[in-house]
This record gives structure tokens, sequence and C-alpha cells, in this order.
């Protein structure tokens, strides 16, 4: 056992503790999603495997072992917007906060107030707001603007008159960067089919990104949030003043708090 520890490398115990990150991070990422029980799936697939090399399934096995073989083709397909996801967040991931918090406490307020607004007229609206995945590719679609964000501009343009009424609004920070923008449409069918375009749009790019996406339906006149791939419907003014401030302005926080330890490290 001692001569098994003395050829231990330094070097294998840094890759071990690496892959195990890595690993976790992962798990992070599809936990709650598709993806968890596709991988699922793929360890009931595995046991299969080894049962029917014990039990001699010889044609069982074959088959099993026909897939392995593809295994890695089929991970990259079944995980692809897992993958695509994370990639993103690895690559746009934002150090410093975009703008002050009086600002953002401003911003988000107009954003509930005209959320509300447009709920108790019936006004459809689907509004996104950016966090740290950059939302560029969904802007250079749309009709791009430079407005502060404010509950008039935002019942403007959503106003059944307006051209721009059925596309999506993206926000960035405090500013309103485009209107009338197109999002992916969701393809999971876990979605009430009572929910319209609106909403599986909002789903769509709460798969692919990490914004925040608001819907108020012009059929019933409820707010409703997507986020991480998850809907949350019926959503009360206080609620949603809660839940904004919590993705946001409390995240921030703890960013900016973790600036001055990590200063102190290096020292």
């Amino acid at each position: 056992m001692t001569e098994i520890f003395g050829q231990i490398r330094w070097q294998d115990l840094f890759d071990i503790l690496l892959v195990s990150l890595i690993l976790y991070r992962i798990l992070l990422i599809i936990k709650g999603t598709k993806a968890a029980q596709m991988l699922i799936g793929l360890g009931v697939l595995l046991l299969a495997s080894f049962f029917s090399r014990y039990l001699q399934l010889y044609t069982t096995d074959w088959i099993i072992q026909s897939f392995w073989s593809q295994v890695v083709l089929a991970l990259i397909i079944l995980f692809q917007p897992e993958i695509r996801k994370a990639l993103a967040r690895m690559g746009e991931s934002s150090f410093l906060p975009s703008f002050t918090t009086a600002e953002e406490l401003k911003s988000l307020e107009e954003i509930v107030r005209g959320s509300v607004a447009m709920a108790n007229r019936k006004i459809g609206a689907l509004m996104v707001i950016e966090r740290d995945v950059s939302l560029k590719d969904y802007v250079e679609i749309g009709v791009q603007l430079d407005g502060k964000v404010s509950k008039e501009l935002l019942l403007s343009i959503f106003h059944p008159t307006s051209p721009i009424h059925d596309g999506a609004v993206i926000i960035r920070g405090n500013r309103i960067v485009a209107a009338g923008c197109f999002l992916p449409i969701t393809l999971g069918s876990d979605l009430s089919k009572a929910l319209g375009t609106r909403h599986r749009a909002a789903m769509g790019i709460a798969e692919e990104t990490d914004a925040v996406a608001l819907i108020i339906s012009e059929e019933t006149g409820t707010i409703s949030m997507a986020i991480d791939g998850k809907l949350e419907t019926h959503i009360d003014m206080g609620t949603l003043r809660d839940m904004l401030t919590e993705f946001f302005t409390e995240a921030k926080k703890e960013k900016r708090s973790l600036i001055p330890k990590q200063k102190a490290q290096e020292k």
C-alpha cells in the first residue's frame, strides 16, 4: 500500500481534482433539465450492458455495444442545448456590474410598473432582460434602440397599433437596446397548449441563455416569467418585484463582495 501511494504524483492529484470539478459543474448545469433524465437513461443502459454480458444475452449485448460505439455522437446530439448554454456562459461571463444599484433599482421598478400596467390593460408583451450571456445575436435581428427603460416607453412599444408590438424587447442594464426581436421557440411538449407563442418564445430564450423573460398575456392579462428553462405563471406585482430584485440586485451584490476578497488573497 505504501508503494502505491509513493508512486502518486502531485499532477495525478491535480488531474483527479480537475476532472471532479468539471463533472460537478456539468451536473449543476444539467440539474433539473431534460438532460438529467437522459443521463439516467444512459445509466440504465449501462446496467443493461453489464447484465446482458453476465446472462450471456448475445444479441442484446451486441445491440448495446453497437450503441456505445456511437455514444460520443449521441451525447452531443442529446445534450446539444445544454452544451451550447454552458459554452455561452463560460464565454460571455461579465465580472463587473454594468450599472449602479440605484439605476438598477429604478430600472427594475419601471419594468414592474410597465408590466402591471400592460397586464391591467391586457396588452400582450414579451420582455427579455439580459444577464451574463450576451443577447447581441437577437438584438441584431430586431429594431435596434437605445432608450432608457421606462413604463411609458414599454407601453408605447407594445401598444397594439405599434408595428413592432409582436416582437420581444431586449433590455440590457437600464437601456432598451432592441424591440421587435424574434426569439427561438421551445420544442418542449410539457407546456400547456393554452400558452401561446410568446410563452414558447420566452421558454426558448430561457433554455438557451440565462436571461429573464417576462410575458404579459393579452388573453388573460396575467404576468409570467421564464428563467433557466422554467416558467412561473400568475405573478403579482409584489412577487415580480421581489423576483427581479433577487435575480439582479442581490446577485450583483454578491459579485461585488467577492472582488475585495479576491484582491486580498492576491496580496
